[in-house]
């Protein structure tokens, strides 16, 4: 991958993610503590990121730092499949600390919320 292909990328994802959660370049910024200029720069890949602020874009977004690099791609399904290996442990978990008898029940559930309300 060519440096102008990874600042796309990572451009992509930064307003990917910031869009998910509905979130403004100002307000971004201001939680990680940078310019909302020097953010727009970034989203633009007119800009580039030092490995500090690429944590706290992570940490803002509630993501890990690889998932910025993750080219944004609909034939592949790298990204799902570790999307849907974290529900599963997720729903793993949650059922273990829940002690629901089921995990159908509980799946099927939080797919439902999910879909509402996460994408």
């Amino acid at each position: 991958m060519e440096e102008n292909e990874l600042r796309a990328v990572l451009a992509e994802n930064i307003k990917k993610y910031r869009n998910k959660r509905g979130w403004n370049q100002q307000l971004l910024a201001e939680k990680i503590g940078i310019s909302a200029n020097y953010l727009s720069a970034v989203e633009t890949e007119k800009g580039w990121v030092s490995p500090l602020t690429l944590v706290k874009l992570a940490k803002a977004l509630e993501i890990e730092v690889f998932q910025l690099f993750f080219p944004i791609n609909p034939q592949n399904s790298m990204q799902d499949d570790l999307e849907n290996d974290r529900m599963k442990r997720f729903v793993k978990d949650l059922t273990i600390a829940l002690n629901v008898s089921t995990t159908e029940v509980l799946k099927n559930t939080v797919a439902k919320v999910s879909k509402e309300y996460l994408c």
